[in-house]
């Protein structure tokens, strides 16, 4: 029964990750300024329940923070290019582009990492994902520009992803979230001020934008990164990759489903996303019988 508890967690918490290229959408500012926003909002959760409701904080060196705190350097990075993706082409092209993460991971993970190796599953999956995304560049011409930048993301994401991998074995969940969306608002902020960019970026905002940003940062941030990770103490690495494969599906359903004919796009492109999807889908079932099977 806890087992089961902590699957359906892991199953809403990623159906929530769905909605953040939902609210990118909906809020009418740039993508620096909502990934501003997004980073402030969630800062500020996840600073009121560490120093409120957490009494058990683990004490962390001058060197570890300041690791942390580019880590979530690399994470506004991340959210940027992700939500700019999404404001020069579509939701499904941004979160079809993210799911090339794993490509950006088999590659990066043995730099960062001395013990691991490229491995041939690895090489496979990332030569099919490849050759999804070469498939929609070929469809869908007019957008170009927001599938280089869903691609960036998406190597931003490969990249803060694997240091997150080292630290979650040390630090709790809520801990290593506060240093990093800390992280990336002092960043973004640190960049407002030494470009005097203040007339570019206007941070007065709707009341409409105001409501979509706090749940953004809110329960789609703060919440659902501490959820997701602190699910990992019961659920199998296995399960969890294989859970959050269904993010992009369920934006892209979300997507047509709350913005219709705007996020319909052509044979071409479900045919390229078909391929990236079924590639990451198969990949934890490959690579586990490859794993038990020894090859």
């Amino acid at each position: 029964m806890h087992l089961n508890k902590n699957l359906l967690l892991l199953h809403i918490t990623v159906f929530i990750w769905g909605f953040t290229a939902i609210f990118g959408a909906l809020i009418s500012v740039s993508a620096y300024e909502l990934v501003w926003y997004r980073m402030l909002i969630a800062s500020i959760s996840l600073f009121i329940y560490e120093y409120i409701w957490n009494k058990n904080r683990p004490q962390i060196s001058f060197k570890k923070q300041v690791i942390l705190l580019g880590i979530g350097g690399i994470v506004a990075l991340h959210w940027f290019f992700f939500y700019h993706s999404i404001k020069t082409s579509t939701i499904s092209v941004a979160l079809v582009c993210l799911s090339s993460t794993a490509l950006f991971t088999s590659f990066l993970s043995p730099i960062f990492n001395k013990k691991a190796k490229i491995s041939i599953v690895d090489l496979i999956i990332g030569l099919v994902i490849i050759v999804g995304i070469a498939f929609i560049f070929s469809f869908e011409t007019q957008y170009t520009e927001g599938i280089i930048y869903g691609l960036i993301a998406s190597f931003c994401a490969a990249i803060f992803t694997i240091f997150n991998e080292i630290e979650v074995k040390d630090l709790p969940a809520s801990t290593i979230g506060l240093y990093e969306m800390f992280g990336g608002f002092l960043l973004l902020s640190l960049y407002l001020g030494f470009t005097n960019s203040q007339n570019q970026y206007q941070l007065a905002i709707s009341s409409s934008d105001f409501w979509y940003l706090m749940l953004l940062g809110t329960v789609c941030t703060a919440l659902a990164y501490v959820t997701g990770v602190a699910v990992m103490k019961e659920l199998s690495a296995y399960t969890v990759v294989l859970t959050t494969n269904l993010e992009p599906v369920y934006g892209i359903v979300l997507a047509v489903l709350i913005f219709g004919k705007r996020e319909l796009m052509t044979a071409g492109f479900y045919q390229g996303a078909a391929i990236i999807l079924l590639a990451v889908f198969v990949y934890p079932f490959v690579k586990g019988y490859f794993n038990k099977t020894g090859r």
